[in-house]
């Protein structure tokens, strides 16, 4: 790394870097190939929790909380460059700001963006984790931080874990609650953004969404 720089080393000889060491009868490096494919790929790695890497040999407690650590610092990395007050005009632009947040989640995250009236970002909430219904997702959750924050627009986004976001029936019928209540209380649900495995699909664009 000193000599190529960190580009130049492999998701390997990356991951073996954090890990510092093998054991007895494994090299550091081979030990970083066999998580890797354990986990099925860089993409994977922070879909195994701290129980499943332990079951791999050669993972202690101690190599499973380095990993663990170094993921959450590159997310948190991710998170920190998107900056309040940027502009998000198009479905596009939304789906761009979060889809390497959401396109691997092996769950289904349920967020809203809180726009102000020219359209820019004030925060991004975090509302729930699992299957969209309208028990989880209520009027009464969503609309508490646009009132607290004053926004004058949201855009509801969640991802769907299997790559396709087309919208379920579920999907369709949370939406059209969440625009009526937000008519009522005079904050516009601007559009409803799936997140898929590279692609997105708008409500909006879709006619979905009057």
């Amino acid at each position: 790394m000193r000599e190529l720089g960190a580009g130049s080393l492999s998701n390997a000889e990356l991951l073996a870097i954090i890990l510092r060491t093998g054991y007895r009868e494994e090299s550091v490096v081979h030990l970083a190939e066999r998580i890797l494919a354990q986990a099925g790929g860089l993409r994977f790695l922070p879909d195994l929790t701290l129980e499943e890497l332990q079951k791999i040999k050669g993972v202690g407690l101690a190599k499973a909380v380095q990993i663990k650590a170094a993921l959450e610092l590159g997310r948190r990395m991710v998170l920190s460059l998107k900056p309040e007050g940027i502009s998000l005009t198009s479905p596009w632009e939304v789906a761009n700001f979060l889809m390497e947040e959401m396109r691997y989640y092996n769950k289904e995250y349920f967020k809203i963006v809180l726009l102000n009236t020219k359209n820019q970002l004030i925060s991004l909430e975090d509302i729930s984790v699992g299957s969209l219904n309208s028990s989880i997702v209520h009027p009464r959750e969503i609309f508490h931080y646009p009132i607290k924050k004053s926004a004058a627009a949201i855009i509801l986004v969640h991802n769907h874990p299997s790559g396709d976001p087309t919208p379920s029936r579920e999907d369709l019928d949370v939406t059209r609650r969440l625009v009526e209540a937000g008519e009522i209380l005079g904050i516009k649900v601007l559009d409803h953004i799936i997140i898929g495995e590279g692609k997105h699909l708008s409500f909006k664009e879709k006619g979905l969404i009057p």
